[in-house]
């Protein structure tokens, strides 16, 4: 076997790197468990229940109020949340981890953006009930923000650093300050409360935190169960050398 033979075979049989760095875990453990809680909470509290609650009371008329100085993109942003604007940039998110063979992230962009739709529309929604529309969660917050989740998960530790810290910082704020925008006009349309939003964010933040975590630890152990096992002295097993074949005119050793 050549040598580029060898590199060959020993880039397909790498494991492909984590998605979040080692410092970041347990932030994103974190952030996970309190969008869980917050999810829950609204869940139980607004269960079969009509009408806001004191939050929205208060919340819903300064948002409204807020949004009605851009009546324009008060009648676009809404658009941005429904399934043929989503279901573009998640392809396009899709594609681009498979051009720069970030496999972990096209999985965790083809997984956790249907899961957050399909969790939201078909299990949340009928399950709280809350209003003859079932409102929470909503499901344009929950594909927005697990979109936005998706951009900053891809955008923390992308292989090569090419593009700068600070203009991916830039990069995760726009996408996220978008989920807030098209969160904020399905309220001030009146499609959903303030807790409605707030439920469908950490729904599809909290998808996309657990389905990055989830693939770092497959990876983790896939990494290793690869790695030379140590002899039973202790010492690890030394790294086997290709075979080489003898050059031309010359006798093997």
């Amino acid at each position: 076997m050549n040598r580029s033979t060898g590199r060959r075979g020993s880039r397909r049989g790498a494991v492909p790197p984590d998605l979040l760095p080692a410092r970041l875990r347990w932030p994103a453990a974190a952030l996970l468990t309190a969008c869980l809680a917050v999810a829950a909470l609204l869940a139980v509290r607004f269960a079969g229940r009509e009408g806001p609650g004191w939050i929205d009371a208060a919340a819903d008329p300064r948002i409204a109020a807020a949004m009605s100085r851009w009546p324009a993109l008060l009648t676009r942003l809404p658009d941005l949340g429904t399934p043929g604007p989503v279901e573009l940039v998640t392809s396009a998110l899709i594609l681009a981890c498979l051009a720069t063979r970030r496999w972990a992230g096209a999985v965790l962009t083809a997984v956790t953006e249907p899961a957050a739709i399909g969790l939201t529309e078909y299990v949340l929604k009928p399950l709280v009930g809350r209003g003859a529309a079932e409102s929470l969660p909503s499901g344009h917050a929950a594909s927005m923000f697990a979109l936005a989740a998706i951009c900053a998960v891809l955008l923390v530790n992308p292989p090569g650093r090419l593009v700068p810290r600070m203009v991916r910082t830039l990069l995760v704020l726009a996408a996220l300050a978008l989920a807030a925008a098209v969160s904020a006009a399905m309220v001030a349309i009146g499609a959903h409360y303030f807790t409605d939003v707030v439920a469908g964010a950490a729904v599809g933040a909290g998808l996309v935190l657990a389905g990055a975590l989830i693939l770092d630890l497959a990876t983790g152990l896939a990494r290793r169960a690869r790695a030379p096992r140590p002899l039973p002295g202790g010492r690890p097993q030394p790294a086997q050398a290709p075979n080489r074949l003898p050059r031309p005119g010359r006798r093997p050793d």
